[in-house]
């Protein structure tokens, strides 16, 4: 008895040291000064906001480039330099758009995703334009009528996040665009029309996909008329043109590096550490005069998590290999990260976890919100990580908003990679977050440091843990990406 005493006190001793032994790796890379050093540059005024298609934004990535290169980080091994080129294109308004409906013209309407089209017949109505909206519907070559959202709510995020997910259902059934009525108030209107009537970015299209590509236009139906009236039957008369101005080409820039591992087995498993470096650039003055929208927390932070990680990486690598990502064209649409996963520098199925880190803002000190905490098997290393450092590890907190859905890490989870979010604390959407949130007062000198360091230190040990667990991390068991991940990984 005494002897399995005594291996089992052996046993938790050396779990003990091992543990403190990453800990003080971390401790020994990870200070407030560096922290608040990158944070500084990258929502300094110089750089205008960082957004995608200034020169600002180049600047970042340059900045960001030589960090990594000053650290002793691997370059893309695609390219042989720390960057991966993003065609993009930037557009200008529609200069027609213009869309009846039984006879009623619609006042207000927004380009979601722009699109030729010249349309005068029928317009049928599917519900919310989901997979079992279609059955038994021939909507081959019409355009498709839809409601907000779906059952669970018809708010604008909402909408949004289940977008793609219509557009492509709406593609498969044959359809020649998409009219989507929404029910937001002026004041969301009015942030609405700001983003999709106003000069846009995208993705530069193959010539054979911009072929393919079909207008998706949102309607205002503040009060719900238009769409009680629409679905009290399913065919409806209409007519839709869209003549769009001519585009811009340009280039943006993910920035890429690696760290190799050290198990010669598990060095061929790579864990992503991402986040994007754009923010929103110059808008509305505030009250003050300010116009430029820094994105200290959105997403400075994020992005020097990754740097963080990178710098402990390249003095204590982990078992499995590392490989840095920071994104362009976040704010435009996920641009950086949907280039990416469609043009991998490694193959994807080398990928078996993301460990993204986006932000809006805290209003908790005591947290780390991960949204997707409980999504992934690696939810304990993450939760043991923030203890170490006095933080509690909470999960979403809205899940109504579609956060998982809105940030880069959902673009490698419908491949099929576990891709949690790892945020500073936040318990709701309220005048703290707000008040930051895509605003001219997200500065540097608004927040607080000393937890930032706890926030920072949790990121990288988490991501040691990770890193170094001889089991390969995954989905929770039903999970609805868990499918696409026994495709990407032919489990």
């Amino acid at each position: 008895m005494r002897a399995k005493l005594t291996m089992l006190l052996l046993l938790f001793t050396g779990i003990s040291l091992i543990a403190q032994e990453e800990k003080d790796k971390v401790l020994e890379t990870v200070n407030q000064n560096t922290i608040e050093g990158h944070i500084y540059f990258l929502a300094d005024d110089l750089l205008k906001g960082r957004e995608t298609g200034t020169q600002e934004n180049k600047i970042a990535a340059a900045y960001l480039a030589n960090a990594l290169r000053s650290y002793g980080v691997q370059p893309n091994p695609e390219t042989g330099n720390y960057y991966q080129e993003v065609p993009m294109e930037r557009s200008m308004p529609a200069q027609e758009l213009e869309i009846t409906i039984n006879n009623q013209a619609m006042a207000k309407v927004a380009p979601i995703v722009k699109g030729d089209i010249d349309y005068e017949g029928e317009f049928i109505y599917v519900g919310y334009g989901l997979e079992s909206d279609y059955n038994n519907i021939d909507v081959s070559g019409k355009i498709v009528l839809v409601k907000a959202g779906n059952e669970q709510g018809g708010e604008a995020q909402r909408s949004y996040s289940l977008l793609r997910t219509k557009r492509d259902l709406a593609k498969e059934n044959g359809a020649r665009a998409i009219v989507e009525l929404i029910g937001a108030q002026d004041q969301m209107w009015g942030y609405i029309d700001y983003q999709f009537n106003a000069p846009s970015i995208g993705l530069a299209l193959e010539e054979e996909d911009a072929e393919e590509d079909f207008a998706y236009v949102w309607v205002q139906d503040a009060d719900g008329s238009l769409i009680a009236g629409i679905s009290e039957s399913t065919s409806h008369t209409g007519k839709m043109r869209m003549v769009l101005a001519p585009e811009e080409n340009f280039v943006s820039y993910n920035v890429v590096g690696m760290v190799p591992g050290t198990d010669p087995k598990l060095k061929d498993e790579f864990i992503i550490y991402s986040a994007h470096y754009d923010h929103v650039g110059i808008g509305a003055p505030d009250a003050t005069g300010d116009t430029i929208y820094n994105g200290a927390r959105d997403n400075a932070v994020g992005t020097t998590t990754v740097l963080s990680m990178a710098e402990n990486l390249t003095r204590y690598p982990t078992k499995r290999s590392a490989l840095f990502i920071l994104f362009t064209g976040e704010e435009k649409g996920l641009l950086g990260s949907e280039y990416y996963v469609e043009h991998p520098a490694i193959p994807l199925k080398q990928m078996v976890y993301c460990f993204n880190s986006d932000n809006g803002g805290y209003n908790d000190t005591s947290l780390a919100t991960i949204i997707g905490l409980s999504r992934t098997t690696a939810s304990s290393h993450i939760k043991k990580a923030a203890s170490a450092f006095g933080l509690t590890a909470t999960d979403d907190p809205v899940p109504e908003q579609g956060l998982f859905d809105r940030s880069d890490n959902v673009n490698f989870a419908q491949k099929g990679i576990p891709a949690p979010t790892f945020g500073m604390g936040f318990t709701a959407f309220d005048e703290e977050i707000r008040k930051y949130y895509h605003q001219a007062a997200d500065e540097a000198d608004s927040m607080d440091f000393g937890y930032l360091e706890k926030f920072f230190r949790a990121y990288v040990l988490a991501g040691r843990l990770i890193g170094n667990d001889p089991v390969t991390p995954a989905w929770t068991t039903g999970d609805k990406y868990e499918a696409a991940a026994k495709a990407l990984y032919q489990e």
